[in-house]
């Protein structure tokens, strides 16, 4: 958007991982952009400590949105439905974790009818150009994502983006790789189209350097996929196989696997360690990635032994007051 600068940019999703980093982004250019975020709720508001800059709103009602998209330059859309597991999965036992989209917030609520408020909204209110921050794998109907929770999500996000480009709006669509908790501005940025680079090793992107993507990029009228070159890093936290498990969930089933093998013997019947650390394991590997998931797991797991413990402190970049959540 360097052609808006000096403008009124909203975030909706500013909640949201990704969208609090394009919104404390905005914010920190303030000689450039006039910032606004848009969320759900008051806690949300809270923790990205926004102002009267931030508004809280349903994207599926258009009146709810209407006063956030008012006297605005440019929009960026960073909602998204978000999946959740189901409790109770237990790895050890084989089989594959089952997700679910809470009532009211399906795909096709979210991605659809909501992105497509804010684009009607946005279109009526005169503003000049929005970014629609989607996913690649859309071309794919089979993709794996689309059957978690029989969502459809690719698909629905796919419909938004073909509503914004007939719009008339001046637009960018950027479909992500596979978003990374990791430093942006350190790995090679490389783009794409029509999900080519899913055929690739480079199928990842940190969320920084989408949100830097989302701010720079003003050309108007154009789609592309971006993702990171994983060079030495090769991105293997939270990299994603052609059927959608992380490999750091491969890893942290072998070690989970090893532990029911040849320590939960050991431990009275009614210990019910191993599905609970199952699930946290799984949680801290796409949290923190495969390095420091392996570290959480091997010491959750070594904190809880036939012998009453291992004694070890926790690592001290992990605060066990707030353990990872999903």
């Amino acid at each position: 958007m360097s052609d808006l600068s000096k403008s009124t940019v909203l975030v909706t999703g500013a909640g949201g991982r990704t969208g609090q980093i394009v919104y404390k982004k905005l914010k920190e250019r303030s000689d450039q952009y006039t910032a606004r975020g848009l969320v759900r709720t008051q806690e949300s508001k809270e923790k990205i400590g926004g102002d009267n800059d931030v508004y809280i709103g349903d994207i599926r009602n258009i009146e709810n949105i209407t006063p956030a998209i008012q006297g605005i330059d440019a929009l960026i859309i960073l909602t998204s439905a978000v999946p959740k597991m189901k409790p109770g999965f237990d790895p050890t036992k084989g089989g594959r974790p089952e997700f679910y989209f809470e009532d009211g917030a399906f795909p096709e609520q979210v991605d659809w009818i909501g992105q497509k408020n804010q684009i009607d909204v946005a279109k009526a209110a005169g503003v000049k150009q929005i970014v629609l921050v989607g996913s690649m794998g859309g071309t794919n109907p089979n993709h794996p994502l689309n059957s978690l929770g029989n969502g459809n999500i690719l698909i629905w996000k796919r419909k938004a983006e073909q509503y914004l480009a007939d719009s008339g709006i001046p637009y960018t669509i950027i479909r992500a790789g596979g978003l990374q908790d990791k430093e942006g501005g350190v790995r090679e940025l490389l783009v794409g189209k029509d999900d080519e680079l899913l055929q690739t090793e480079t199928r990842t992107i940190a969320r920084a350097d989408v949100a830097e993507v989302c701010i720079q990029d003003g050309k108007s009228r154009r789609c592309f996929c971006v993702s990171n070159n994983p060079g030495e890093d090769s991105a293997k936290s939270g990299v994603e196989d052609d059927e959608g498990n992380s490999l750091g969930v491969e890893a942290a089933l072998s070690m989970l696997k090893f532990y029911k093998r040849e320590i939960s013997p050991l431990l009275p019947k009614s210990c019910r360690y191993v599905p609970t650390c199952s699930e946290y394991s799984m949680i801290a590997y796409k949290k923190y990635g495969v390095v420091k998931g392996t570290i959480l797991t091997a010491w959750r797991l070594c904190r809880c032994n036939p012998l009453g413990g291992s004694g070890f402190d926790p690592p001290r970049w992990f605060d066990e007051a707030t353990p990872p959540e999903q």
